[in-house]
């Protein structure tokens, strides 16, 4: 007798296997099968032993799951545009467009790369849809992230920067200046910390990736790879977010954060700095070292043209920015027309590569022709009017982002950050059509070559094959 409970002998008539466990008699009674049946499944889900049964009653469906995260999301969205509205109107009519200029100098560099995040998520959808293989076109190892993990970490993004700007907005609008302050510094500071975290969490194997082809980018002492020269083309889109994250950034070290940037003009991190221009040029200037380096290694002169492409952005920048540093009478009459002949040869000359060298318009009819039957292959495939679109839109968008590059007009924030993110859309319309020309590229070299095109497991394969591996 233990615990009210009595073991019957192994010769026992009554015995009921339960595996190798005895049967257990309670004073003396036997358990019938349906008692039986319950004990089992009670023991193994204290054991943590999941049973049909048992998941089917406790374990909700995917859809219903999917559908509260929704639910979820728009509600928070909800909450964080209602504190912020009304944070906003708590301050006074003169100081509140200086105040959302503030606010906007600290978050939108990093709403931008959330929206960033994002449409790369997009294009690795449509790229596991048709055939162009852009793992092998970036030489990925087979652990890399798909489309739906990219879409699951610019979730968060999305999550965690708007939260962060409407405690910024919240605290400040209350008066609570110190602790307004600390939101903007200790979201840059997590951002940076999960970049750089060297243990094996958070994706560290395409962390790496992406912090070595910046390195590369950096210093092109190396021979330049398709990755290499793809993410410096990105990154020449995204000019003006690593001005505002330099600004920003300055503006956190000497302890400037939550107070009014405009009637700082002339401080270290005013608006009339040295340092904006000279970070605006920087992505153009890799990407123009790196054409030299392919001239060097490849002796071809259509590197040295691409060079020159890159070249044409940096009389725009600076001599937007001698606004601040000349007599009104000679920006007007001086540099303000030599601004506006640079900006056209510019816009002109990045629309003309785009189409002739980096796209190759034969490559229209088949970007989005996919493996297997979808209702984008119907909308898009062969279409004149994806020819129209997308021509017009990068040429408007290519004349457009000159406005961006200009120091000068920096103070029209909502405009800017409009315009900066249809260019972040117009750099990613143009992965499509970049990737898929590497593609035909690597496709008809090989063929030619006599080399058979390995076959590399598709995304569902992928996933299932890594699943076990990632972290």
């Amino acid at each position: 007798m233990f615990g009210g409970h009595t073991a019957v002998p192994s010769n026992s008539p009554h015995l009921r296997k339960s595996g190798s466990r005895p049967v257990v008699f309670d004073f003396g009674e036997p358990i019938n099968s349906s008692e039986e049946n319950l004990l089992n499944t009670e023991s193994d889900e204290m054991k943590g032993v999941t049973t049909p049964l048992s998941s089917a009653v406790t374990m909700p469906s995917p859809l219903l799951l999917w559908r509260f995260k929704v639910l979820l999301f728009f509600v928070w969205g909800f909450i964080c545009c209602k504190i912020s509205w009304e944070s906003v109107m708590r301050m006074s009519v003169d100081l509140r467009d200086l105040f959302l200029y503030e606010a906007f100098l600290y978050y939108n560099p990093l709403l931008l790369v959330t929206m960033a995040v994002w449409l790369w998520g997009t294009n690795l959808f449509v790229f596991s849809l048709s055939p162009v293989n852009y793992a092998k076109i970036f030489d990925l190892d087979q652990y890399h992230l798909t489309h739906k993990e990219i879409w699951k970490c610019a979730t968060w993004m999305t999550i965690i920067v708007p939260t962060s700007m409407t405690a910024y907005l919240y605290l400040y609008s209350h008066g609570e200046v110190s602790l307004a302050a600390s939101q903007p510094v200790l979201l840059y500071t997590g951002v940076a910390m999960i970049l750089i975290f060297p243990f094996d969490i958070f994706y560290l194997s395409s962390r790496y990736f992406l912090l070595r082809t910046l390195w590369r980018i950096l210093f092109p002492f190396q021979a330049i790879t398709f990755a290499d020269f793809f993410l410096a083309d990105i990154l020449t889109s995204m000019s003006k977010v690593f001005s505002d994250l330099e600004r920003s950034t300055c503006r956190m070290v000497h302890r400037q954060v939550a107070t009014i940037a405009w009637f700082e003009a002339d401080s270290v991190c005013g608006s009339h700095s040295i340092a904006i221009p000279i970070v605006l040029v920087l992505p153009y200037l890799f990407r123009l070292f790196q054409c030299l380096r392919q001239y060097k290694d490849t002796k071809e002169k259509t590197s040295l043209l691409n060079a020159l492409k890159y070249s044409t952005a940096v009389p725009v920048i600076f001599l937007s920015a001698l606004k601040y540093h000349v007599f009104p009478e000679k920006w007007v009459n001086i540099y303000r027309p030599l601004w506006l002949v640079s900006s056209v040869v510019n816009s002109l000359y990045s629309f003309y590569w785009d189409l002739t060298r980096d796209w190759d318009l034969s490559s229209f009819t088949r970007i989005f022709k996919f493996n297997k039957p979808h209702i984008l292959s119907h909308l898009v495939h062969g279409r004149k009017w994806v020819f129209v679109w997308v021509i017009t839109s990068n040429l408007i968008l290519r004349c457009t982002w000159t406005y961006k590059l200009s120091a000068h007009l920096r103070h029209n924030y909502i405009t800017l950050f409009t315009i900066t993110a249809l260019e972040i859309l117009r750099r990613f319309q143009w992965v499509y059509f970049r990737v898929e020309k590497e593609w035909i590229k690597m496709t008809n070299h090989q063929q030619n070559a006599g080399i058979p095109m390995h076959e590399i497991p598709n995304e569902e394969e992928k996933l299932l094959n890594s699943n076990d591996h990632r972290v």
